[in-house]
């Protein structure tokens, strides 16, 4: 393939197989040096990182039969090394507001641990197993859809997870396809074939769907001879 010169060639030079690969090198350890760079100034989320004039952040409202006021949980996150390949959003501050007096002291306890932990840094995600953990000795209570919480501080565990989610600093569970195809399938077969009374009408889940132990939702029906949940999968026959 043949080029034409406008200008007048005053010099020239050959190139040879070992100038390329010293070129390559060069731009190699060019990029190198550029990450190590980076890397020197990423800022990693601990107690010393001051909070910003302006934070992004969600609010999620929370409604339960055991309290006539609702609760509104807002977290905001800041956003480290804007801009960069290592960007990251992490949760900075957590407020939770409620028109019930019962719960101030307890919810000014929580928001204070809780933003400590954020701003702490590190690995935030092991709260939601510990929130969630936490059961109410009076009894907990039925969502709307047939969710069951054991109490309060879990369904704030639940908010937490979600807006951990949100953010990418947890993963959303998700179910293989096969079997997301078979319990459809199973699902509207059992609808088909059993028309039961059930206590929670508002759930979307067949009537006389049994309370699930796993995900705590009703939605566990008996399939081919074994009990199967069509919310997570959880089966008795493995």
């Amino acid at each position: 393939m043949s080029s034409k010169i406008d200008k007048k060639i005053i010099k020239y030079r050959v190139e040879k197989p070992e100038d390329k690969a010293a070129a390559e090198k060069a731009a190699a350890e060019a990029v190198q040096a550029k990450e190590r760079k980076e890397e020197s100034n990423v800022v990693w989320m601990h107690e010393k990182v001051e909070r910003p004039d302006v934070l992004i952040g969600s609010t999620y409202k929370i409604k339960t039969p055991v309290s006539d006021h609702a609760m509104y949980v807002t977290i905001n996150d800041i956003i480290l090394n804007e801009g960069t390949r290592h960007e990251q959003r992490r949760p900075f501050e957590i407020f939770i507001n409620s028109k019930n007096l019962d719960h101030f002291q307890w919810i000014v306890a929580l928001t204070r641990i809780l933003s400590a932990v954020f701003r702490k840094g590190g690995d935030v995600t092991f709260l939601v197993d510990e929130m969630k953990a936490v059961f109410d000795p009076r009894g907990g209570y039925w969502q709307s859809g047939g969710k069951f919480m054991p109490s309060i501080i879990a369904e704030l565990g639940y908010v937490v997870e979600k807006h951990l989610q949100t953010i990418g600093l947890l993963k959303k569970p998700e179910m293989e396809e096969e079997r997301k195809k078979l319990i459809e399938e199973k699902k509207a077969e059992y609808e088909a074939r059993n028309k039961q009374v059930d206590a929670f009408a508002k759930s979307h889940f067949p009537e006389g769907a049994q309370l699930c132990s796993k995900c705590s939702t009703t939605a566990v029906v008996l399939m081919d001879g074994c009990m199967t949940c069509l919310n997570c999968g959880d089966s008795k026959c493995g």
